[in-house]
Formats: structure tokens, sequence, C-alpha cells
């Protein structure tokens, strides 16, 4: 199934030079007055090779069709993450080395998909937006209304998103695992 690389998301699995992949990070970016574009970090599924590679927005994504069971993540132990089937309460457990920077988005009790292709777990598929906790930002301001001025924030899961400056600490925010940019409020 063809997508446009604009769609690529972390957990992803592609096709890219006739080997599987998995896209671990993207980054669309849009230098000056030059085309945009989108870097991805990809890790071959045979090897385990990671490499970063370059695609034109317009560039059409060949996704590999993987069977796709809906898990809840549990808990992590170290670098291990934990995954029980919702149908068969059955547990998988895959490493951080396999899901990339899909962990900074794992809350307890998450729904997601399992990629699994030939019997072994190769991936995740995210939800487009998560809500997270922010646990970690400078005060805020009381008089602030959104603009373009941001703050950093750290989430409850480790991640530093910048958010505007009427956000504090404790409050829900929206989180596009895409960018990993803040949406809204929750």
């Amino acid at each position: 199934m063809a997508i446009p690389a604009t769609q690529m998301r972390p957990g992803m699995i592609i096709k890219h030079n006739d080997k599987l992949h998995m896209v671990f990070a993207v980054e669309h970016r849009t230098p000056g007055n030059l085309r945009a574009f989108i870097q991805a970090k990809l890790r071959n599924l045979s090897s385990n090779a990671m490499f970063e590679h370059r695609f034109r927005s317009g560039d059409a994504i060949e996704r590999v069709i993987v069977d796709e069971i809906s898990m809840d993540y549990l808990y992590n132990d170290g670098d291990d993450y934990y995954f029980m089937d919702t149908t068969t309460y059955e547990q998988t457990m895959l490493t951080r080395d396999t899901l990339g920077d899909a962990v900074d988005y794992l809350l307890p009790n998450l729904n997601i998909s399992v990629s699994f292709y030939d019997g072994k777990a190769v991936g995740i598929d995210l939800p487009g937006v998560v809500e997270m906790t922010i646990v970690e930002t400078e005060p805020g301001i009381k008089s602030a209304t959104a603009s373009s001025v941001t703050k950093p924030a750290k989430t409850e899961t480790g991640l530093v998103i910048q958010v505007p400056p009427f956000i504090n600490e404790g409050e829900k925010v929206r989180v596009d695992t895409a960018e990993g940019t803040y949406m809204s409020r929750a």
C-alpha cells in the first residue's frame, strides 16, 4: 500500500530498497525557500542497522501490511516494554531498540496496535494524539495568551515538548505523536 512520505509515523513498517524497515523518527523540514522534505530515521528489520534517509514530501512510500493486534501497554522494566493482547490476555515484550522514539508516547493502559511480521513483533502503530501530563515547566504567566512564544515542558514519560507560556505543571495536554508537538490542552 503506497502512502505519501508526509504520512509516515514512528513505529510504521515500510519497504525501502526492497527491504523491510521500521520508522524510528520522522521530522518534517522546510529549509528557507527550498522544497520541504521528510527526514526519517529507519531501522533495517533483518540486520538491525540504523540509518537516516531523506524523502521528498510527495514520494510514495510502500507501507508493508503486517498483522496488527490491538494491545494495551502495561509497563516497562528497564528497556523491556510489556503489552497485553486485549482478547487473549497474552503478554508480549518488545525492547526499546524495537520501539525507538515511540517509547516517549507510551502511557499505561494506552491501546495501540502491535505489528507482527512472520509471527514476530516488529513494531507498534501509535494513535495520532495522546494526552500527557506536564510534570516540569517554568511557572505560567497570568496574562499570557496563545502566541508564537513557547517554553519547554517535560511530560510524564520524559518527553520534552514546547508549550505556550500559559501551561502549568500538572495540566494535561494533547501531543501529536507524528511530530512530537503540543496541540492543545486536554
